[in-house]
């Protein structure tokens, strides 16, 4: 009998899978190996403790280079009445890790005696001198490491469970062990279907989606301790899935089935799982990934379980954090990843379905003495928002939405020193930035950058939300740039303006310029689509004001509402054939191989608070302005002029 479950609650969809790989005994660590004890072992599992079978030392060992003596030998020697021992019988040389002559208890210090001959003449030889002086006491067992100070025989070195170091492997060698026996890798195969799909490296036609979704599954399941097979691209074909996926649980523990984006794909995914054992779950109330499915495959022997994996990317990367860790942690006896946390407050408003349990992707950083989350592009397919994303957010089933400011926890994907030595840099978008961040990484910076437009990154420096924001803002009224916005939206504040550059706006046109677009003019012909930058914007604003001087009503302009979040949004969106023409920059017409028509030149501005513009997290980022190579790339982006980079303003 078909069973369809849609969409339930994240909590009930763990429940109905836990109950069945249980009931299926799988619920537990797959299997053991024993390995021997060198490089190989390290990140493996324990799947037995480790209890010493030496004591470690074994047996009484000198901490350092001295003579070896009796404390009671010597409990009388003072400065004044030296205490003479005979060499042999009472004093014996040790380096330091010799054992301890049975009779020893303690070890002078070479440098604390005096080595003298049979005349009471310093010594010739002062390792085995006639007599040793001794000036001063000593108690029992000092300078001596005892037997088992570090391990004693039977103590247990490490529990099963513990994920294999470096230092445990030495540990592991001292207490008298040669082998270790660790939980047996989870095997698991990826197998990608969707006949849109064509292999990585293949040529792309318009309709190819390059298939990565198994690239970034199976490295998932590689970090978390199990093996991974991918299997070739499957198209979309009932029959060659069900023998594909039938071939690849004959040989794996767990088998993920990532569904192609074409519609109809999750059918397949949900049919295949149903005919070769049992649906327990088909769509998840989870944000991004509802059509997630799990379920078990019988085998005559033993049933394995299948994650149908959606297909896009941040979905299928957000299930396997989701449910393949933490039954890959179960296989191998270890807990399940648990990130680390901080609790930080959102730079925007977000909105949430209701009903769903949101994982929202957010930038991170501290700004003064608070740590902000910017939340990065949402969309199911982004899979740079991943990339981007210093951690996650999740908003739980019930929660419509929070307002800026809200505090949130955020679950990290990198650790909060890292996260420290962030520069949060909200506003307008340039390709100068993706530059500054790889000067700043090599002095140990991250930049990390949201794209609101010029006006929303005043807005968030207002908010005390962000270290800097990059604007392009044209005053109409004066001809200048930035500073009388700065003033009206910071009044009162102290605020420095740095120049990054001046740079080129224009349209960017297909090749050939198919509709001889030659100026703003043109917008406000019928045959021509236009795509917009988002309102808020520097460019959008410098649209407006001159689309007024030129007497043009924005709705004469089609595509005045299609808008993008950034200068390489707008040329995709051209060169892909869904506008004819879109306001931007040259260096992102260059990119993507369109035609530029110069209009304007402008100046793009750093904005940044006087107190954290002389702040230490700050000083990389002017000193790389000055660094000659970084002038010399940004020189040979298209529509870029560094004359003035790195000169201050202040408002």
């Amino acid at each position: 009998m078909s069973v369809y479950l849609h969409d339930i609650p994240l909590d009930e969809a763990f429940r109905r899978w836990h109950r069945a790989l249980q009931a299926a005994g799988l619920w537990r660590v797959l299997g053991k190996e024993t390995l021997p004890l060198d490089p190989a072992a390290l990140g493996r599992v324990l799947a037995e403790p480790v209890w010493a079978k030496l004591s470690s030392p074994h047996y009484h060992a000198a901490a350092m280079d001295g003579f070896a003596v009796r404390a009671a030998d010597i409990a009388g020697a003072s400065p004044t009445q030296p205490v003479d021992l005979t060499y042999g019988d009472q004093a014996q040389y040790v380096d330091t890790g010799d054992p301890l002559p049975d009779w020893a208890d303690t070890v002078l210090p070479i440098e604390d005696v005096e080595p003298l001959d049979a005349d009471g003449n310093p010594a010739t030889n002062p390792r085995r001198p006639a007599v040793v002086r001794v000036r001063h006491a000593l108690p029992p067992w000092k300078n001596v490491r005892p037997m088992g100070e570090d391990l004693v025989a039977t103590e247990l070195v490490l529990p099963a469970g513990h994920v294999l170091r470096p230092v445990d492997l030495g540990a592991i060698a001292a207490a008298g062990h040669t082998q270790v026996v660790v939980a047996r890798k989870p095997r698991v195969a990826v197998l990608p279907t969707g006949t849109e799909l064509v292999p990585i490296g293949a040529a792309v036609r318009p309709g190819d989606i390059i298939e990565f979704n198994s690239l970034v599954l199976a490295s998932q399941v590689l970090q978390w301790g199990g093996e991974a097979t991918r299997f070739p691209i499957t198209p979309d074909d009932f029959e060659q899935i069900r023998s594909r996926v039938l071939e690849a649980a004959r040989t794996h523990d767990l088998v993920l089935l990532n569904a192609g984006s074409s519609a109809g794909s999750e059918d397949f995914s949900a049919r295949v799982v149903e005919s070769l054992g049992e649906l327990l779950v088909h769509g998840i109330a989870v944000r991004p990934g509802h059509p997630v499915i799990l379920g078990m495959i019988h085998l005559e022997d033993r049933q394995v379980p299948i994650i149908g994996v959606p297909g896009y990317p941040v979905s299928a990367a957000l299930t396997g954090e989701i449910f393949v860790e933490p039954l890959l942690a179960r296989w191998l006896g270890r807990p399940p990843h648990a990130p680390l946390t901080l609790e930080a407050h959102l730079t925007r408003k977000v909105t949430s379905p209701p009903g769903d349990d949101d994982y929202l992707r957010v930038a991170v950083g501290r700004v003064r003495e608070r740590w902000l989350a910017a939340p990065l592009s949402r969309g199911a397919g982004v899979i740079t928002s991943l990339v981007r994303a210093d951690g996650i957010v999740v908003l739980p089933r019930g929660v419509e939405g929070l307002p800026a400011g809200s505090q949130v926890q955020v679950r990290l994907y990198r650790s909060p020193k890292e996260l420290e030595r962030t520069i949060l840099a909200i506003g307008s978008h340039d390709m100068v930035l993706d530059l500054l961040t790889q000067f700043l990484m090599q002095r140990g910076r991250r930049l990390s950058s949201a794209h609101v437009g010029s006006l929303g990154g005043l807005i968030a420096l207002r908010r005390g939300e962000a270290h800097l924001a990059g604007s392009h803002l044209l005053d109409p009224e004066t001809g200048d740039y930035n500073v009388p916005y700065v003033r009206r939206y910071l009044p009162g504040r102290e605020m420095v303006l740095v120049t990054l550059v001046h740079r080129e706006q224009g349209l960017m046109v297909r090749p050939g310029n198919p509709k001889g677009i030659r100026g703003l003019e043109d917008l406000a012909r019928k045959d021509v689509r236009f795509v917009n930058r988002q309102r808020g914007s520097g460019t959008r604003i410098l649209l407006d004001y001159h689309l007024a001087r030129l007497g043009i009503d924005p709705k004469q302009v089609q595509g005045y509402e299609h808008e993008e979040y950034t200068h390489l949004a707008v040329a995709a969106a051209v060169a892909s054939g869904r506008a004819d023409c879109g306001l931007g920059i040259a260096a992102a017409a260059h990119a993507l191989g369109l035609e530029f028509i110069p209009l304007f030149t402008e100046r793009y501005e750093l904005v940044v608070p006087e107190d954290l513009y002389q702040d230490p997290l700050l000083q990389p980022l002017w000193e790389v302005l000055e660094d000659p190579n970084f002038r010399d790339a940004v020189a040979r982006l298209p529509g870029y002029h560094i004359e003035a980079m790195g000169q201050v303003r202040r408002a």
